[in-house]
Formats: C-alpha cells, sequence, structure tokens
C-alpha cells in the first residue's frame, strides 16, 4: 500500500512541476522566441500552447517506447523525426480545422520541431522513463507552457489592443475613458511583459518550494540533515547523508578498538608477526 501511495505522489509530481515549480517559460526561460511572437493576443498564445503540448506529450510517448532501440550516436536525429511527425500531422489538422489559427501562428508552427522545450525533454527526461510518466511530464510542461502564454498574450491584448480573447472591452478605445497603450502589442511590449510575468513566476516559487525555517529547526532537532524530511531537496542534506556512511563506519570500528580486551590485541599482533 505504501509503495502504491509513493508512485501516485510521484506522478502527481511528475504532473505538476512544469506549471510553477520547473515552468518551461518563466523558471527555466527556453521556447522564448515564439513565446514573444505569438503573445500578441490570448487565443494566439493558447493556441501555441496547446500545439506544444500535444507535439509535447505524444513525442514523449514514442521516445519513451523506443529508447532501448535508438542507437547512442544517432539519438538526436532520431528524436527530431519523431518530432517533425507530430508537427506535421499537427499542421495539417489545423490547416484542415482551424485555418485562421494555422496562418496567425504563421512559421512558429512548424518551428516547433525544434523547440528547446520539445528537444529538452526529450534528451534528459522521456529517453530515460518509461512511457506512462513521460506523457504525464509532456503534458505537465506542455500545460505549464501554455499557462505562460496565455498571461503573456491576455496582459499584451487587454493593454495594447482593448481587448480579451477578440472581445473589445466597452471602456477602451477612441474617445472613450481609456486608450490602448499600443507598445504592448509590438516587441517592445513583448519583452516588458515577458520579464513582469518571470518575476512574479520567480517569486512565487521562491514562496512556495524553498526550504522553510521551521523545516530547518525539525530537521535539527530529529537529527540533522540525515533525519530531514526534505534531505532529497537540499544541497547540505545530499551531502550529509554521502558522509554518513563513512562517519558510521569509523564510529563502529573506534568502538570495536575500544571494546577490543589488551590480551587479545597482544595475541593478534603476535599473529600478524
Amino acid at each position: 500500500m505504501s509503495e502504491l501511495k509513493k508512485e501516485k505522489t510521484s506522478y502527481l509530481k511528475e504532473f505538476t512541476k512544469g506549471i510553477l515549480q520547473q515552468n518551461p517559460l518563466l523558471v527555466l526561460v527556453l521556447g522564448t522566441c515564439p513565446s514573444l511572437a505569438v503573445t500578441t493576443s490570448l487565443i494566439n498564445g493558447l493556441g501555441m500552447g496547446l500545439a506544444a503540448t500535444f507535439v509535447l506529450a505524444l513525442s514523449n510517448l514514442v521516445i519513451s517506447l523506443i529508447r532501448n532501440f535508438i542507437p547512442d550516436k544517432v539519438r538526436i536525429p532520431c528524436y527530431i523525426t519523431v518530432i517533425a511527425s507530430f508537427v506535421t500531422i499537427l499542421q495539417f489538422l489545423l490547416q484542415a480545422y482551424v485555418p485562421s489559427l494555422n496562418d496567425a501562428l504563421g512559421i512558429f508552427l512548424p518551428l516547433i520541431t525544434v523547440n528547446c522545450i520539445i528537444l529538452g525533454r526529450a534528451e534528459a527526461f522521456a529517453s530515460k522513463h518509461k512511457p506512462l510518466v513521460s506523457v504525464l511530464d509532456g503534458i505537465g510542461m506542455g500545460l505549464g507552457f501554455t499557462l505562460a502564454l496565455v498571461l503573456m498574450g491576455g496582459i499584451r491584448e487587454l493593454l495594447g489592443a482593448g481587448s480579451i480573447a477578440g472581445w473589445k472591452l466597452p471602456f477602451v478605445g477612441p474617445g472613450k475613458a481609456l486608450q490602448p497603450i499600443l507598445i504592448f502589442i509590438m516587441p517592445p511590449g513583448g519583452f516588458i511583459v515577458f520579464g513582469l510575468v518571470m518575476a512574479i513566476a520567480l517569486a512565487l516559487t521562491r514562496k512556495f518550494y524553498q526550504r522553510r525555517p521551521d523545516a530547518a529547526l525539525a530537521a535539527a532537532e530529529a537529527g540533522g540533515c540525515v533525519a530531514c524530511g526534505m534531505q532529497s531537496a537540499c544541497a547540505a542534506g545530499k551531502l550529509a547523508e554521502s558522509a554518513a556512511e563513512p562517519a558510521g563506519n569509523l564510529a563502529e570500528a573506534a568502538v570495536a578498538r575500544r571494546e577490543t580486551p589488551p590480551a587479545q590485541a597482544v595475541a593478534e599482533k603476535g599473529a600478524q608477526a
């Protein structure tokens, strides 16, 4: 029962880590070029994010399934071939059913093939883990990427065009109470919004995932880093863990020397001579 609970916790962790803690855009700062280019509106950001999620999940699944059959020297070309296949399928689907979104994303849709996020997850995660957890990782990272794009696109569209998802706000426009700030739908506005959103994401990451003082005090009372439940997430804990075994061996040897009777020690030395 305990093993099943640990497995479920691991699956949940892999699924949720990409939303904030390891957000590919706001924390890892990957895929910034298409992100700045397509987030002039909320709909474009949502479309780009969902497209990347689709490719991430399916490419992670396939790469995880064939990871043991790919020669190490040609693994990157193999990954790109798998990713390009799903991008081609996605592009055909958008051309058939959502041509306006396909036109809005433009060249950045086929460039998903060489997106750092997708290729990075294939190399760093899917090639080393089982299919189910690889799919969860891909979906989680894709949702985190989508959330960041929607947030950036919504802010830029609201401030730069006075609308949300194409719906014009009644109090924004020429001759009304508020005027759109056009710089926010231009490249400089993209960098401004990206910097602000990234700062907020990093502040939230430090708040929710940084080691707390009460956890450190509890670890000290329980026996230091080795007894701490957050040992695996702490560099000091890892050093303490690695040092614990040799230190324990030395202590045992010292106790054994103290407990050895003098007569037995003399006999052992005579036998060695």
